[in-house]
């Protein structure tokens, strides 16, 4: 294992949007970054020794957001495939967190759910080719959202009112292949199978994204663990696994030949990879992109110190293939 700076600008370290990384993609030129608590993109460039050069993008420059520009999209997802930038929100419900020793605040905390409509979202950017920045985009969100899609589905329809980190629906991982778009799911985990689901969407009118022909569900058998992230390889998908619920571990990065496989993918059908490092309490392991042909990378939600370097960065870790 290797390790590797991103260098943020004062901005992202004062608002710590290095410290909740959540989807990561390489193209020729650097890192397109994305953190679960804002409705940025950025981009850092190689400079020959680090990430760095940090641009960042307001999503809602770019597509219509339902909750506003300002509110975070909860982007965990983020894919690169023929000249455009795709995003997609969590799409799950947040309970609040115990914040308070009194039981009774505890408990009036614990009983609310609270939805954000930037979370549900599924966005394409075409990138100009000139200076690989975006350039205004179609969406899928609304009424038209992809869990508004699911709700007369007969696996995942009766956990939509529950929040991601109760097993509900929670997308974190998107991945192109050609016209197919999949979506791989960290909830719900139905009896130790995860989802991803692949879908075809296309522009219907300017700015509106629709699916073109019904949505198709995957389930895998991934020893109880949810999907946390996607990356295609070699007409291959990559999976980055990890508990659905609020655990630490156990992380693996897993290879679904896609083309050899129906949507009933058993253990012996999906290949480890790697068996990655995670921490208690911290260094999450939530993106992964593959950079060059024979290597990954991945980075972590709540890093943890020792990940955070003197210039205001954060280190990634990378891995052979």
């Amino acid at each position: 294992m290797e390790q590797v700076e991103l260098r943020f600008d004062h901005a992202s370290r004062a608002a710590q949007t290095h410290t909740n990384l959540s989807a990561l993609r390489r193209d020729e030129t650097g890192l397109w970054l994305a953190g679960d608590e804002t409705a940025t993109i950025e981009h850092l460039a190689w400079d020959g020794a680090v990430f760095a050069g940090q641009r960042t993008f307001h999503l809602g420059d770019y597509v219509r957001l339902p909750a506003g520009r300002e509110d975070e999209a909860d982007i965990e997802g983020l894919a690169r495939a023929d000249g455009h930038l795709w995003a997609v929100g969590s799409h799950s419900l947040k309970r609040k967190r115990v914040k308070s020793k009194d039981p009774a605040k505890a408990a009036r905390r614990l009983a609310t759910v609270v939805r954000e409509e930037n979370r549900f979202i599924l966005a394409r950017l075409p990138l100009d080719p000139a200076s690989n920045a975006p350039l205004p985009g179609a969406v899928l969100s609304g009424a038209d959202n992809v869990a508004a899609q699911l709700a007369d589905d007969e696996h995942l329809a009766p956990f939509l009112a529950l929040p991601g980190k109760d097993n509900g629906l929670d997308i974190e991982g998107i991945a192109v292949l050609g016209e197919r778009v999949y979506l791989g799911l960290r909830g719900p985990v139905l009896r130790g199978w995860a989802v991803v689901l692949e879908l075809r969407p296309e522009e219907s009118e300017a700015g509106r994204l629709r699916l073109r022909s019904p949505y198709r569900k995957h389930f895998l058998d991934l020893g109880g663990l949810g999907v946390r992230d996607l990356c295609p390889h070699e007409g291959d998908l990559l999976l980055l696994t990890g508990p659905s619920m609020d655990l630490d571990g156990p992380v693996r990065v897993m290879r679904w030949r896609v083309a050899r496989s129906g949507d009933l993918v058993p253990a012996d059908k999906l290949e480890t990879v790697a068996e990655l490092p995670h921490g208690i309490g911290c260094d999450h392991p939530e993106g992964l992109a593959v950079v060059g042909e024979d290597r990954f990378m991945v980075v972590y939600d709540s890093p943890s110190p020792a990940r955070i370097t003197a210039a205001g960065g954060v280190l990634a870790d990378v891995f052979p293939l």
